[in-house]
């Protein structure tokens, strides 16, 4: 290989690679913009793959844009107000594209499972996938009695298989 071809080989590697970590930051802030813009919270802060907001109707609003994102919104409250799981089904469309009504109702259905069976409940609407758990914790969110954490639903394989 030719000094220059070697050259341009290596800026080319180099480039690519210093660029990886500059597109997930990009998507990232784009996400975080989005569920600004859904949901009305505010930014509090961001670091690397996590953003932390500022709302109304949650003791916590994060995101975390690993893939999948993540969004988890928790309560004080064993039964938070309704406003909560609005907040909830705007999260969902934010993250996932879900629909807001749809994914709210989601929430209060999969919050009272939770307090009846006093363990997490899971489900999905659209293209959001949830889990929603009640009662103390031992986690970073012991001091919430109602978390919720949205995730957008995997695609369907074009490919099914026979069986």
């Amino acid at each position: 290989m030719t000094p220059t071809r070697k050259t341009i080989l290596t800026f080319a590697i180099l480039t690519s690679l210093s660029t990886a970590p500059v597109h997930a930051a990009d998507a990232c802030d784009a996400l975080a913009a989005r569920v600004i813009r859904d949901t009305g919270a505010s930014l509090a802060g961001r670091a690397g793959h996590y953003a932390v907001f500022r709302a109304e109707d949650a003791e916590r609003l994060s995101l975390d844009c690993r893939k999948p994102a993540r969004i988890t919104v928790a309560s004080r409250d064993r039964e938070p107000s309704l406003a909560y799981f609005t907040l909830v089904g705007r999260a969902a469309r934010a993250l996932a594209g879900a629909d807001p009504a749809a994914a709210e109702v989601l929430a209060l259905n999969l919050h009272q499972a939770s307090l009846l069976a006093n363990a997490p409940r899971r489900g999905g609407s659209g293209k959001a996938l949830m889990l929603c758990e009640t009662g103390p914790r031992s986690d970073a969110l012991r001091e919430d009695l109602t978390v919720c954490r949205v995730a957008p639903r995997a695609g369907l394989s074009r490919i099914r298989r026979a069986g």
